[in-house]
């Protein structure tokens, strides 16, 4: 890995810190040739501190450093995404990142759907709401229309319908979301569940 840290004239290079996991972008730093190598050896990621004007390793007071997983470097030579398991939140001011977000893990629309469910299901308002009035009927009906639905899937799958099997597929993994949510569950969960069997 070849860095240019002299493209700048304070011999600095930005260095994004990203969560491995959840891909969040948790903050921004700087780094010299010395706060690089310190990085590579402790495995914990160092950097110049500007204000402080000497290297500063991230939760050396606070003990919320900052795991070296991977570095890699742009396609200029001069910009750092370095990817991190984060002990605890990465802000001075206490949130997970400095742009005072959660660090949680984002499954695009998914998440988007979970967090409607979880709206409507707190509503409780059963004549507006489907996900209510399945919800008010208790888990055994909510696991039945999961049921109903992969048999659908299958049925489908069988056929030449594409147009029909992924709607009957959509229709699953709506339901599927509600039953893992009056489980108490999230797709954080099975997502840590899968991870436990990666070999």
């Amino acid at each position: 890995m070849k860095i240019d840290f002299n493209k700048n004239n304070d011999g600095l290079v930005p260095a994004i810190i990203q969560d491995a996991t959840t891909k969040n972008v948790l903050m921004l730093g700087y780094m010299n040739e010395e706060a690089f190598a310190k990085t590579q050896e402790t495995k914990l990621v160092t950097f110049f501190s500007r204000t402080k004007n000497r290297l500063w390793t991230k939760g050396e007071e606070s003990g919320n450093v900052l795991n070296l997983v991977d570095i890699k470097l742009d396609c200029d030579n001069d910009t750092l995404l370095i990817q991190v398991n984060p002990n605890g939140p990465t802000c001075h001011k206490g949130s997970d990142t400095c742009w005072n977000e959660e660090n949680k893990s984002n499954y695009g629309f998914f998440s988007t759907l979970e967090n409607v469910i979880t709206e409507r299901v707190a509503n409780k308002d059963t004549q507006k709401s489907y996900v209510a009035s399945l919800f008010a009927k208790g888990i055994s009906k909510v696991a039945q229309k999961v049921g109903e639905e992969a048999v659908e899937t299958v049925i489908e799958a069988m056929d030449n319908n594409d147009e029909l099997f992924l709607y009957e597929s959509a229709d699953l993994m709506f339901h599927y979301l509600m039953l893992l949510q009056a489980k108490g569950f999230t797709l954080k969960d099975i997502e840590a569940e899968l991870m436990k069997r990666q070999k």
